[in-house]
């Protein structure tokens, strides 16, 4: 019997890499707005926290202290109104390798379901979380709402179904998921619904909801500090929600030695316990937001504010659509948003994410995260106004 060899695809922001060489060629340093690296610092409280002495000869808990679950707990009942004991809640070490490894968990547990189901424009770990294990990642596509249209999906994918994601704010896209609808379908069909909430508190308060809040049976909401307390280094969340599940999760990845280490377990603590800090970041993601709009706006190219996140998810010009590079290498086609990309970084030293990183209908975009100063956003402004690119 022959079996098929396991190939993982190129990881997307390594296919930047001929972009970025493209344009040092050119003697050029491109400003990267293509990754959601916050460079913005963490508060001093937090990296006080990191010297916290005694914290570094044991072993932490692979749940984490109960210190940081408190302050975790705290945080989702001041920000998002909703209460968790804390049976119901344990850290990751960052929420990525959760996003990855859920998939294969939950399978541990559900052996006869293997279908993943996720928004067709996403975080592409998503998708990868399935694949990497062997199951089926079948993407969801919009309604005319913004939110994932379950009337979409075929029955069998839905008897299949292992998992739900949801992502609200959402990346790219910034719009707010309906969880009350996500609730009720994973809730009908008897399927685990996880909702990322990474971004949850870069909205305004009254967007500003959890999963939580339409019940805890079968149900995960997942936070981190990555993105809230420009802390993405420290690789801290935690997965909230159904206590059974909780248990189930906390126990095999206490078995597989996943712990945040100790000292940064004593941070998180103090990262939790801010709101202040978040609001501020909030809104000097909005000022850049605003000033990246602007800027668009100069070159003919229209971007709105989004509902939440820090990120401009764009359309491409039209005129791509006649560009003779779309068909090139062969005859293989270029798509508009990574014509778009090319011509940003060339003409602007703007380095962003063509749109297909996040799924074949994100093809016509690009996505801009406003994750750098405004003097390098000024740097961008005054090099697309010297070299006159422009589509009005």
């Amino acid at each position: 019997m022959t079996v098929d060899k396991f190939q993982l695809p190129p990881y997307p922001h390594d296919k930047l890499r001929r972009i970025t060489l493209s344009a040092k060629e050119q003697g050029r340093q491109v400003v990267d707005l293509s990754i959601g690296t916050p460079c913005d610092p963490p508060s001093d409280r937090v990296t006080k926290a990191l010297l916290t002495p005694n914290v570094i000869n044991g072993y932490p808990p692979s749940i984490g202290t109960s210190d940081l679950r408190n302050a975790a707990r705290q945080m989702l009942e001041r920000r998002f109104s909703v209460r968790v004991e804390e049976s119901e809640l344990a850290m990751c070490v960052g929420t990525k390798e959760f996003v990855a490894s859920l998939p294969h968990f939950l399978h541990l547990k559900s052996p006869g379901k293997d279908t993943v189901l996720y928004p067709a424009v996403s975080y592409p770990t998503y998708a990868m979380g399935a694949h990497t294990f062997g199951l089926r990642a079948v993407p969801v596509p919009p309604g005319v709402n913004g939110s994932m249209d379950f009337s979409a999906i075929d029955k069998e994918d839905i008897d299949r179904a292992l998992l739900l994601w949801v992502n609200t704010p959402a990346n790219p896209t910034g719009e707010i998921e309906d969880l009350v609808a996500a609730a009720k379908f994973a809730a009908d069909y008897g399927i685990t619904l996880c909702s990322d909430e990474c971004y949850g508190e870069f909205t305004s308060p009254l967007e500003r909801k959890s999963v939580l809040s339409c019940g805890k049976d079968n149900i995960l909401a997942l936070h981190s500090l990555s993105k809230r307390s420009n802390a993405a280094g420290l690789r801290v969340g935690f997965y909230a929600g159904d206590g059974e599940l909780v248990h189930f999760l906390q126990e095999i990845r206490k078995h597989l030695g996943l712990m945040i280490p100790g000292p940064i377990q004593a941070a998180g603590v103090e990262a939790f316990a801010e709101d202040e800090a978040v609001d501020r970041q909030w809104g000097i993601y909005k000022d850049r937001l605003s000033y990246l709009i602007d800027m668009l706006d100069g070159i003919g190219v229209k971007a709105t504010m989004p509902k939440g996140g820090f990120y401009l998810w764009v359309k491409s010009p039209e005129s791509y659509q006649k560009d003779p590079r779309l068909i090139k290498n062969g005859g293989k086609t270029e798509n508009s948003g990574w014509l778009f990309t090319e011509d940003l970084a060339k003409h602007g030293a703007m380095l962003v994410s063509p749109g297909d990183f996040y799924g074949q209908l994100g093809a016509d975009h690009i996505r801009i995260a406003a994750v750098q100063p405004l003097e390098k956003l000024e740097l961008i402004k005054s090099e697309l106004e010297k070299s006159k690119l422009s589509f009005l």
